[in-house]
């Protein structure tokens, strides 16, 4: 069982706009460790903080085939992107919904890893694709933002379904 819960969409604490962190420490590194925990056993290849209700300026990613690659990212910001790519998207925090985003094909980033020492990486492909993704959570920002108004309403009207379905199905338990 996860450590942590991840948001669901349409839950208003996806949009908050997290904060920096000011340092690194033991509590934080362990934060690090539930993420790591929750991401793998969800199947996903990054995870915001503010996914799991914590708002501050943190993600992880693994897109590596075996998961021996782990990555952290604090205090992360895109230092360059070039090229131009649209790709099929999905988020933990919208299961079963995919949607091609348009996104900045060569990265790179800085931030700090989980021992506070700072860091330059440049990416391309899905590493890319998941730093830039992870990043738009830490800034309240959502993949379905990029969508038409009518593609964000059938997500929002077939995930609103779907959780109904569940809660009933929990009550009736």
């Amino acid at each position: 069982m996860s450590k942590l819960t991840v948001l669901k969409y349409p839950d208003e604490r996806l949009r908050t706009v997290a904060k920096p962190i000011d340092s690194v420490d033991d509590a934080l590194r362990a934060t690090i460790d539930d993420m790591f925990e929750t991401m793998y056993e969800s199947q996903g290849v990054g995870l915001a903080a503010t996914q799991v209700d914590v708002h501050r300026r943190l993600f992880i990613a693994d897109c590596s085939e075996d998961q021996n690659e782990a990555l952290v990212f604090i205090n992360p910001e895109i230092t360059k992107a070039e090229g131009h790519f649209a790709n099929e998207e999905g988020c933990l925090s919208f299961p079963g919904v995919y949607a091609k985003v348009e996104r900045a094909e060569r990265i790179t980033v800085t931030a700090t890893d989980r021992n506070g020492e700072q860091f330059n990486l440049d990416a391309e492909g899905l590493l890319a694709i998941c730093i830039q993704h992870e990043i738009d959570h830490l800034n309240g920002k959502l993949f379905v933002d990029y969508l038409s108004p009518l593609k964000q309403s059938r997500i929002r009207k077939k995930l609103e379904k779907e959780q109904r379905m569940n809660e009933k199905v929990g009550a009736e338990s």
